[in-house]
């Protein structure tokens, strides 16, 4: 005859094998948000923390910056790759090995991933797209091959390291082109031959992952009308349109109110026009200015999600984590205590 303490002892057991409990501390985390974007282009994050950075919950406990941002409703990850880049500290890194690395170490933590490709071997913005010096000196024909086949090995590299990325840019900030000067805008059928190699090397390895194009100048209407329509008359291929969002940047630094409006009407036609999802990729506010910069993100969220047809899928910051003691950028939400300022509490709001 068994005991109370025996038979306790197994009707623990029976709900333990029951509710798969021991299966809980195998498996590693997961994102059941599938929705709204709330996320960080953290590429930054290895060299900082390469070079002895330290990150500090708004408590100022020592933490992983992982475990900070998702603490404060991040995500989703965007993560650049370039070609062969050097290892300096601001303008290296970013390779396939670490970019590869960064998304699986995202995926433990539950977030999901864009990837977001330069096709250069440093920044590639509206200001530069240089030609990945390996591919100088490479006839147009050769070129297309080149994008396909680095897309293609990026791509290929994050699938056998179990990361599918929801979303992959096609190029960064690229309304003059990218890799110049046969992918200049000035030639748009070139162009778009270049982003549709992209387009497809991502769709035969990864076809669920949406392709997106990306502008900057985000309240800037005829501006995306007018590279859009040339895409679209070119037969470009892609989802998503991408839009960079900073006043900062805009002539004068005005204040985004001045500018926010504009926004969401450049949102709300793009989806309409095109027919296509659209999202706020990078987004930025002054680090000194943490209050002006929570409002601002508000009001862009709120903007994203005015999208009719759920077409708004939500907005990035660009390097949050990026303190302006290590980065020597204006832009972060990060302060000189190594804590995030309440610049990222914004991402709570409803």
């Amino acid at each position: 005859m068994k005991t109370s303490k025996e038979i306790f002892l197994l009707l623990l057991l029976s709900v333990f094998l029951l509710f798969g409990c021991s299966k809980a501390y195998s498996d590693p985390p997961t994102n059941s948000d599938t929705g709204y974007v709330k996320g960080a282009d953290i590429s930054w994050l290895p060299q900082m923390e390469a070079t002895g950075y330290k990150f500090y919950s708004d408590k100022g406990v020592e933490q992983d910056c992982f475990q900070i941002l998702k603490d404060h409703g991040i995500n989703t990850i965007r993560l650049r790759t370039w070609v062969n880049p050097s290892d300096d500290k601001a303008s290296g890194h970013c390779s396939k090995e670490e970019t590869v690395a960064m998304a699986v170490r995202a995926q433990k933590w539950g977030m999901r991933v864009m990837i977001n490709i330069h096709y250069s071997d440093t920044w590639a913005d509206p200001a530069k797209q240089v030609k990945p010096a390996a591919w100088v000196g490479h006839d147009f024909p050769q070129l297309l091959n080149d994008v396909y086949d680095y897309t293609s090995d990026v791509i290929s590299a994050l699938k056998t390291s179990g990361i599918t990325p929801e979303w992959v840019q096609v190029g960064n900030e690229i309304p003059g082109g990218m890799i110049y000067p046969e992918g200049s805008s000035s030639n748009f059928g070139q162009l778009v031959q270049l982003i549709n190699k992209g387009y497809d090397a991502i769709k035969a390895v990864s076809p669920s992952s949406k392709v997106v194009l990306h502008v900057d100048q985000g309240n800037n209407n005829s501006r995306f009308r007018w590279w859009f329509d040339n895409a679209k008359a070119n037969g470009a291929k892609y989802d998503v349109i991408g839009l960079s969002y900073y006043p900062y940047w805009l002539e004068g630094n005005p204040d985004y109110t001045l500018s926010i409006d504009d926004l969401g009407n450049n949102l709300i036609d793009m989806a309409s026009r095109y027919g296509k999802e659209v999202m706020v990729v990078e987004f930025g506010g002054e680090d000194t200015k943490a209050q002006n910069t929570y409002d601002m993100l508000i009001a862009v969220q709120s903007k994203v999600k005015a999208v009719p047809e759920s077409k708004g899928l939500g907005v990035i910051y660009w390097e949050p984590e990026g303190a302006k003691s290590w980065s020597r950028y204006s832009l972060s939400a990060w302060g000189d205590d190594g804590r995030p300022t309440i610049a990222l509490d914004a991402f709570f709001a409803k």
